[in-house]
């Protein structure tokens, strides 16, 4: 009889591997320096200041998915009607620098290929806020609130 392999998938149930945690938050890390030290030449990155968030790879640890947040005052964040932000595209645009600067720095048998993406996080817990702030939310939390006092 025979045996299937057993595959670990990173959106399967049980999750990413502790190896490709641990090697995300490396690269994680390693960008965050890397974006702060390097000069890339692109007007979208000029005076604007990226924060790397999360950094998702792939079993074989060789395909990175890295979910930025761009800071800054009248910097466009999130990306509109599906449309990706100027910041996420310039950032792809100079994946392959960024790769290379990632493979000087850190010691790994592969350096993955990096893909940006906004992290939608931020976004969602700040709707979540927008929520609990309707009058309407608030009064209903309230009497949900009364009425396990009351029990």
């Amino acid at each position: 009889m025979a045996h299937k392999q057993h595959t670990r998938n990173a959106s399967g149930p049980a999750g990413p591997s502790q190896r490709q945690l641990r090697a995300g938050e490396l690269i994680r890390h390693a960008l965050v320096d890397i974006l702060r030290e390097e000069d890339i030449h692109d007007p979208a990155l000029v005076g604007v200041s990226v924060t790397v968030t999360e950094v998702r790879l792939s079993p074989d640890l060789k395909h990175a998915t890295c979910f930025v947040e761009p800071l800054g005052a009248g910097v466009e964040t999130a990306p509109t009607a599906g449309h990706e932000s100027e910041i996420i595209k310039a950032l792809n645009a100079h994946a392959k620098f960024l790769r290379g600067q990632l493979g000087r720095r850190l010691d790994m048998k592969f350096t993955p290929d990096l893909r940006f993406r906004h992290d939608e996080s931020f976004d969602a817990a700040s709707h979540i806020d927008r929520l609990f702030d309707d009058p309407r939310v608030r009064a209903d939390l309230e009497r949900r609130d009364e009425d396990e006092g009351d029990q």
